[in-house]
């Protein structure tokens, strides 16, 4: 390696009108300008600056670079530009896969007890690393998080690449390992980038709060994806996977600082070619989005998951069907199958899914002759017209799922707008209510940062008396006992510091059979 130390600007002017440049800032500025109504003194400076690379040795009188400087580029796979490590996708070796099938929660019944989403996953990571070992073209990047997102039992396959000294109690250490970590977000993006970059795969895993820090990092690379797919020469390279876990909804103990589910706002603004959002309800759709994304190309990928244990809503089978679909009516959370539904509830995200069903269970029992449709989604996209996304849906599907008329109570795991901006053209967006994120948290319980948003079950079924007339007397007392939990919900938390046992034990009525 050749190290040039340089001054700024050098080569240029010495000074401007008074004013230093080179090894100044203003070299970085426009050192000289040169217009109609400048002294004629810069058109002098400038025909010096130019001359000083003394043009008449390098060119011939046609402007053509002369032969025997030409022959000093370098050619074929020296040049720049052609070099395998500058255009990765050359080197690109397919990963070896195991079947993400074999990591499955088993679901009986919809609402079986889980693990926690990230944590299922990581055994199917730890064997991603193993199966890549050999040909060392897989790694996980993380800001020291790799253990508070619960993806620690990868560390049965690997360890931190390290190379300071390895002390007492240091743990996961190696000078060869398949994680890197540390404390930095931009760190790790930008390794993540240089390895992809290079022909290998990898995935970023961060608390979804401060994955703003490399919010710069990602336009560029997605920029770049865009730029680099419309030049024929250019390989495609290994997607930017990036799964943001400690999300939102499950960020009580540390509190408001660290709730902030504005990524994904961030990434919409990007080419539909290039980016995707899914937002898996369980574990085993958690696994089928992964094992995608993996194997996919060319993209930005951005899975947002929980960590803490949750019910488990779907088989293996259903999940896989589910997520390739992208979009869905949960039928069995559903009882319009014969008729129009009175009201759609749909829900994005694992936590907005518990809390429409749980909403959904309340009006079942209270008010059994309405007419419900549950709708889940996993890919964000999804919502979005087909004409916009190539993952959109065509207006006659939306319609059909969404209704063209009928009220839709929207739980979203982000802010709601996102929601509205990605439907605001869709013939039913006059009645689409959404609830989400708006800015309210602090350290709390768990259920009471639902609570704060009003994106709580009690919320969400106020919602539905209040959009369907036709409940009368029966929803105007059930609202006001729905008003009551909410007050007895936050005595109870003030008094207890958790939750109340209803919320901590709530099941799906399937679990128990009616």
């Amino acid at each position: 390696m050749i190290v040039l130390k340089s001054p700024k600007g050098w080569t240029g002017p010495k000074e401007v009108d008074g004013y230093k440049i080179e090894g100044n800032f203003r070299a970085h500025q426009i050192p000289l300008a040169v217009t109609a109504t400048t002294p004629p003194e810069h058109l002098q400076l400038l025909e010096s600056w130019m001359k000083s690379y003394k043009p008449e040795e390098l060119f011939d009188e046609k402007g053509q670079l002369l032969p025997e400087l030409a022959e000093l580029a370098p050619k074929g796979e020296r040049r720049m530009g052609a070099n395998p490590h500058a255009n990765g996708g050359q080197l690109l070796c397919e990963l070896r896969m195991p079947d993400f099938r074999d990591y499955a929660v088993k679901v009986a019944v919809p609402g079986a007890d889980g693990e926690g989403d990230t944590y299922v996953c990581g055994r199917f990571l730890r064997d991603v690393i193993k199966e890549n070992q050999d040909k060392r073209n897989f790694r996980i990047f993380g800001p020291d998080e790799t253990v508070s997102n619960r993806l620690d039992i990868i560390f049965e396959a690997t360890n931190r690449q390290w190379v300071a000294p390895i002390v007492e109690h240091d743990e996961f250490l190696a000078p060869t390992g398949g994680v890197m970590e540390m404390l930095s977000e931009h760190q790790c993006e930008g390794w993540l980038e240089g390895y992809l970059l290079t022909g290998r795969h990898g995935l970023f895993n961060c608390y979804e709060a401060f994955i703003h820090i490399v919010d710069s990092m990602f336009n560029q690379h997605a920029k770049w994806l865009k730029a680099s797919a419309e030049l024929p020469w250019r390989r495609e390279i290994a997607s930017l996977n990036i799964l943001l876990t400690s999300t939102v909804w499950r960020q009580d103990h540390n509190g408001f600082t660290h709730q902030d589910p504005g990524f994904i706002d961030h990434v919409v603004n990007k080419k539909a070619t290039i980016v995707r959002v899914y937002l898996p309800p369980d574990a085993n759709c958690l696994l089928s989005v992964m094992d995608h994304c993996l194997r996919s190309r060319h993209y930005v990928n951005v899975v947002v998951a929980g960590k803490h244990p949750a019910p488990q809503w779907l088989s293996m089978d259903e999940a896989v069907e589910h997520c390739t679909r992208g979009i869905g009516i949960w039928s069995w959370a559903s009882n319009d199958q014969d008729c129009e539904p009175d009201v759609v509830m749909a829900c994005s995200g694992d936590v907005p899914a518990l809390e429409t069903l749980a909403a959904v269970s309340i009006l079942r029992e209270h008010l059994p002759e309405l007419k419900i449709r549950v709708i889940n989604v996993v890919d964000l996209f999804k919502l979005e017209k087909s004409t916009e996304h190539t993952h959109g849906l065509n207006d006659h599907d939306f319609d059909a799922l969404f209704t063209i008329n009928k009220p839709v109570v929207f739980a979203f795991h982000g802010y709601p707008w996102l929601v509205h901006r990605l439907t605001y053209n869709r013939a039913n967006n006059i009645n689409m209510h959404v609830r989400g994120y708006k800015e309210e948290g602090t350290i709390t319980t768990s259920f009471d940062m639902t609570v704060l948003n009003e994106m709580d079950r009690f919320h969400l079924a106020m919602d539905v008396i209040d959009r369907l007339p036709q409940t009368g007397s029966k929803g105007v007392y059930l609202k006001q006992q729905l008003q009551d939990k909410l007050i007895e919900h936050k005595q109870y938390i003030r008094a207890n510091g958790k939750d109340m046992p209803e919320i901590l034990n709530w099941k799906w009525a399937g679990v128990h059979g009616s």
